[in-house]
């Protein structure tokens, strides 16, 4: 079983430091999937409403014979429900969905500037978490321009931020904010993403440490998101590849090869630029 340690966000909830992503799992593959990683040890699961995979998930959850407290479910609102009442009826669905009385961490998983409705959606999401629906709410894909434009009427500061984040564009201005402001940072596209993860992976420096550690380059980057204080959910449904992507505590790199690896930084986008991306 793989030991993963925790992180404590903001309000004192504590939260896995590695989970499993299930972004393009298909949901009658999705309880398998996930029921093979709790049994690894894995207690983190990241969902959201538009993966279209919340009932696997629940499904596994429920299943599992983990008592509820111990596993760690996040789900995130999608685009059309933007606006108060709207994301409150949201977050109904995904728990009809889920099957379960509370999620762990709910997220707004895209900012959407041009709607300008952000203000009002995360005062739903307030609302869910003064309730003890959410046990922490937080954000997706925002800037630290459009966080600040939120806090500024904001009664709950978000306890995570989760982004795009891996060697070649690991936002150290971005971390810099969140760490000044107590939010935790989740890595998605952890690896460079499915087009890029290839050549990523293939940089002679992560196969110099892979080999130097006994790791995979793989390993070597997941290791590189921990020692750097932050949470990451690589994706994956393959058993072997989800064991191996949780191998990676037994060993630690040296600062100066975080350091190399952070500087492997091209500051090149590789999802949706999200103060653009208005897809629904």
């Amino acid at each position: 079983m793989a030991n993963i340690p925790s992180v404590q966000l903001n309000n004192g909830v504590t939260m896995p430091q590695l989970g499993l992503g299930v972004y393009l799992v298909p949901d009658n593959e999705t309880a398998a999937t996930v029921a093979a990683a709790l049994e690894l040890g894995y207690r983190l699961i990241d969902t959201a409403a538009a993966y279209q995979n919340e009932e696997g998930v629940g499904q596994a959850v429920r299943a599992s014979g983990i008592p509820r407290d111990e596993i760690f479910v996040t789900t995130k609102l999608w685009n059309a429900h933007h606006g108060y009442d709207k994301t409150l009826r949201a977050f109904d669905e995904s728990l009809r969905k889920l099957g379960l009385d509370y999620v762990d961490l709910y997220l707004i998983h895209w900012p959407l500037p041009m709607k300008g409705l952000a203000g009002e959606t995360w005062r739903a999401l307030e609302r869910i978490a003064k309730e003890g629906r959410a046990r922490a709410i937080g954000l997706s894909n925002f800037t630290p321009a459009q966080i600040d434009q939120l806090l500024a009427q904001a009664e709950i500061t978000p306890a995570a931020l989760q982004i795009e984040l891996h060697p070649t564009f690991n936002q150290p201005d971005v971390r810099k904010y969140a760490s000044q402001h107590g939010i935790t940072i989740e890595s998605w596209y952890p690896l460079g993403g499915q087009r890029n993860k290839d050549s990523l992976l293939a940089l002679p420096l992560l196969a110099d440490l892979g080999k130097k550690y006994g790791k995979s380059p793989a390993q070597i980057v997941l290791r590189w998101h921990t020692q750097l204080g932050l949470v990451v959910i690589p994706k994956s449904s393959n058993p072997g590849r989800i064991k191996e992507n949780s191998e990676i505590f037994d060993f630690t790199l040296a600062p100066d090869e975080v350091a190399a690896i952070s500087a492997l930084d091209t500051g090149v986008r590789l999802g949706p630029n999200p103060d653009t991306a208005s897809f629904e």
